[in-house]
């Protein structure tokens, strides 16, 4: 993020009137809590990313938040990132590390066993928290943080394999920011440079085909791209999708990141059609990046009023006084059983000042009910993105809701 936002887009302060995420100074800076509402949020946007995924094979894999330092020395992490590492020493004097990336971790489920040309490519994704020690003045509310949830995959697969490979996870990525409104997104091309090659794992001519391999696809696609060395990643070159927000803000979002260089080093390869031993490559993606950053971009981009799929409270029913609470009840009982995040707001207060609260809170829709909802057993609908609706019996209502969800409108 580039520019502070005004009040109305700031994301800390939309997370805490909408009671997303907090932070306490006793668990410290850069390590945000998530509610209930925010951890549901979190949900909801991890299940649409599983989706996209899972149309495309990918597996789900688990791993360990620590590991052995030895992992680390492998990959080339411990000599390039040491400074940044969270370090464990156990009670023996054997020295650990809290994971601030998940590929080497991927790079052993891999090796496991060996792969025919026949099983590839292995797609392996999983959303899981990595750990980087940042200075603490970096720190800033969800943008900067110490505990960074990954929604990260890792596609191993042959060199004549990368181009589909990049192109469908392309495809995830434009689906998944099209669903928020950003429809411009842009590529950076992140090459290394070579100027300071010792910064890099891998030689000139592994990242030379690497590169070129990534140029070659963005041409295809045919996107809006540009090229920028010095950006690339320890390990290999990335495509960096880059979305402008709401408030003309760009904002780098989606990476996915061609790796020749970690194969190398844990010698992964498959068994190609002569029975020889061929070495494969890495595919690194993550669809929104952090989700912590994601969130940040997301609450400004649209100021705090999520789509109805994503809200933590869908529907609020709202009974104009006492004597409509037991309708409320019914309707609420009704709502839930179809799956439909709601609540029932039977304060003591007046209708006016319910409505006033659920819009502040900027929930979906206010399902109103009185004397003549109870008579003719229906809702009265006000839309917050669309106005007052016709009063509906609540089960037009709850299509018209599903519908709504489903198409993620």
């Amino acid at each position: 993020m580039d520019a502070e936002p005004n009040k109305e887009h700031d994301h800390k302060k939309l997370g805490k009137e909408l009671d997303l995420f907090t932070f306490s100074e006793l668990v410290g800076s850069g390590l945000p809590l998530w509610t209930p509402k925010g951890t549901l949020v979190r949900q909801e946007l991890d299940k649409f990313v599983w989706e996209l995924r899972s149309k495309y094979d990918y597996q789900r894999v688990t791993i360990p938040h620590i590991t052995k330092r030895s992992l680390y020395e492998t990959s080339g992490h411990w000599q390039k990132f040491a400074e940044d590492l969270f370090k464990i020493t156990s009670r023996d004097e054997r020295e650990y590390a809290m994971k601030p990336m998940n590929c080497p971790h991927h790079t052993q489920i891999f090796a496991r066993r060996p792969h025919s040309y026949r099983e590839m490519p292995q797609r392996y994704a999983e959303t899981t928290m990595v750990y980087r020690d940042e200075q603490s003045g970096e720190l800033n509310g969800l943008t900067r943080v110490l505990a960074i949830t990954q929604d990260d995959s890792h596609v191993f697969c042959r060199t004549s394999q990368i181009k589909e490979e990049f192109l469908k996870i392309w495809d995830i990525i434009d689906t998944f920011y099209k669903a928020f409104g950003f429809t411009d997104l842009k590529v950076r091309l992140s090459f290394h440079d070579p100027k300071t090659l010792e910064k890099y794992l891998g030689t000139p001519e592994i990242w030379k085909n690497a590169e070129d391999a990534l140029r070659q696809i963005a041409k295809e696609r045919g996107g809006d791209y540009s090229e920028a060395p010095g950006e690339a990643a320890l390990y290999g070159p990335k495509l960096d999708f880059l979305a402008t927000d709401s408030i003309g803000r760009q904002h780098q979002v989606a990476t996915i990141q061609l790796d020749m260089n970690l194969p190398e080093r844990f010698d992964l390869s498959c068994i190609n059609e002569k029975g020889e031993h061929e070495r494969i490559v890495m595919i690194h993606s993550a669809i929104m990046g952090s989700l912590e950053r994601f969130m940040a971009v997301l609450l400004e981009h649209t100021a705090g009023v999520l789509p109805l799929w994503l809200a933590p409270v869908q529907a609020r029913v709202l009974p104009v006084s006492e004597k409509h609470n037991a309708y409320a009840k019914e309707v609420l009982n009704i709502l839930k059983a179809a799956n439909i995040r709601v609540d029932v707001d039977d304060a003591n207060e007046s209708l006016g000042k319910k409505i006033r609260n659920a819009k502040q809170e900027k929930i979906p829709y206010l399902l109103v009910v009185g004397d003549a909802e109870i008579e003719a057993k229906t809702v009265s609908v006000d839309s917050r993105d669309h106005g007052k609706l016709d009063a509906m019996p609540t089960m037009d209502f709850i299509t018209r809701a599903t519908q709504e969800i489903k198409t993620r409108a």
